[in-house]
């Protein structure tokens, strides 16, 4: 080597010797560098449960970004002993969007001095990256935990299999005083601007009155209590009809045809007989007299009859009620028998609506509440009435019930077999209930997602009921005063179902 060479060597060493002074670096012999510790940071705490594991989790950089990040865990028994060579497996998965399938980050996570384990995983980009965690060691057991994660958010979110564990003194307490409720399977935290991104929107169930509007068809009827029938106590034969077409209106008293009938025509003459006599008896008198009532003579034509001395041939029928006639059987001339309907007449300024419910309203049906009745030609002119019966049966075809409603129609506007439409309002008491967007319907089974605060959302098994107004009755599963995502429910649900699976909801 010549003089210069060595002179060159000489000045490359003390260059880089400057160098590692000025970067605090150290030099090490073999045998040193084989030998160093790692560097150890402060000791971390256990902050969860999971199964029969104590653990504390963090992570470097606090906020998770794009490429390489620390995972450090601290794994304890139930007691607080330290759990060493436990079998872990740490990966974050970006799920699925789209026609992009799911990515994962795995941590190789290793145990770098008893019940501590440390490793790195690589977010390829950026979003939400789920970190779980499934640890196991043989005699201790076995544990699933989830976190939520993203890159560009700090910290970690407990999600599903963690209970969270109060700090006091730099410790965990293991007397189970301090634990909060475990998250329940498939919840989800959002931060302010996923939560924006995603229009989700919330609302509080509340104990409210509700009120279920029913809406049918209907047919409008007679009522069949205002119905009367024009008919002989004996044989006759018709004189002079007055009442000579249907649907004529007939007030009640007056005459509506005459009528000849031997029977009726030899009761005059005995009664007049009788009245001539002096010595009969007030009893027989009274009787004739009665059997001239019975035959609808009228005290007024009784009264004419013993003044004229001689019986009337035609005697005039009149009509029992007012009303209109709604069926004709009798011609002028002709003979019938006691007991034949001749006219029917119907008071219309009272009908029945008829209509079919549906079986699962009819037990929200009460005699006696109120009703409106409008009709499709009659827009704007409703008229007001009350449920009068439920029939107690139903039609096996359409599977519905018939309800009787009475109406008044003073004015004669509803005509019977016309059609009606139908409201009822029924008044179902208060109940607790949420927004119908609130709830996911997912065959049989009914979820709502409940805010628990600070961004994190959880699946809600619920029991539903009665729907009014755009709210739904919920009966098991929330309380007055939780908040539920009633905007963006679907998105979260896509999400919960991959960290929890649908059998877990």
């Amino acid at each position: 080597m010549t003089q210069r060479t060595t002179f060159l060597l000489l000045f490359v060493f003390g260059l880089l010797a400057g160098i590692a002074g000025i970067l605090g670096l150290q030099w090490l012999s073999g045998e040193d560098a084989t030998t160093a510790a790692p560097a150890e940071g402060p000791p971390l705490s256990a902050s969860y449960r999971s199964g029969p594991f104590q653990l504390g989790i963090d992570i470097e950089p606090e906020t998770p970004r794009v490429g390489i990040n620390d995972l450090t865990l601290v794994l304890l028994d139930g007691s607080g002993e330290r759990v060493s060579g436990a079998a872990i497996k740490a990966v974050a998965e970006m799920p699925a969007m789209g026609t992009m399938p799911a990515m994962q980050a795995p941590a190789d996570m290793q145990e770098i001095e008893p019940g501590l384990y440390r490793g790195t995983f690589e977010p390829l980009m950026e979003g939400s990256w789920p970190l779980t965690l499934q640890i196991s060691k043989e005699g201790v057991g076995s544990a699933r935990a989830n976190f939520d994660l993203a890159t560009g958010r700090k910290g970690l979110q407990p999600a599903s299999g963690v209970t969270v564990l109060t700090q006091e003194a730099g410790g965990a307490r293991t007397d189970g005083g301090g634990m909060a409720e475990e998250a329940p399977p498939g919840m989800v935290t959002l931060d302010n601007r996923r939560r924006q991104l995603i229009g989700v929107k919330t609302a509080e169930a509340q104990a409210m009155t509700m009120t279920r509007t029913i809406r049918a068809e209907g047919r409008i009827a007679y009522d069949e209590t205002r119905l009367t029938d024009v008919s002989l106590k004996f044989d006759a034969w018709i004189g002079e009809l007055y009442a000579d077409y249907v649907g004529v209106h007939v007030a009640k008293g007056e005459p509506v045809f005459t009528a000849y009938g031997p029977e009726l025509l030899a009761t005059q003459q005995e009664y007049l007989e009788l009245k001539r006599r002096g010595s009969a008896s007030r009893t027989l008198v009274a009787a004739a007299r009665k059997r001239l009532e019975l035959w609808d003579m009228t005290a007024g034509e009784i009264a004419n009859l013993e003044k004229r001395g001689e019986p009337f041939d035609y005697v005039a029928m009149h009509a029992p009620i007012s009303g209109t006639v709604v069926a004709k059987n009798v011609v002028e001339g002709a003979a019938h028998k006691a007991g034949m309907t001749l006219l029917r007449i119907a008071d219309l300024s009272q009908v029945w609506v008829e209509a079919d419910i549906y079986e699962g309203e009819l037990p929200l049906l009460t005699e006696g509440m109120p009703v409106t009745v409008t009709l499709p030609y009659l827009p704007g002119e409703p008229f007001e009435g009350r449920v009068d019966y439920v029939y107690p049966y139903l039609d096996g075809a359409s599977r519905t019930g018939r309800v009787r409603l009475t109406v008044a129609n003073p004015e004669g506007r509803l005509k019977p077999d016309m059609y009606a439409e139908v409201k009822l309002k029924a008044d179902l008491g208060r109940r607790v209930a949420v927004p119908e967007a609130a709830v996911i319907i997912a065959g049989e089974l009914r979820v709502v997602f409940e805010d628990l605060g600070e961004g994190r959302l959880a699946p809600r098994k619920v029991q539903t009921g009665q729907r009014a107004g755009g709210f739904i009755e919920i009966i098991e599963g929330i309380e007055a005063g939780d908040r539920v995502v009633t905007s963006g429910n679907f998105l979260i649900a896509s999400e919960s179902r991959l960290k929890a699976g649908m059998e877990q909801w």
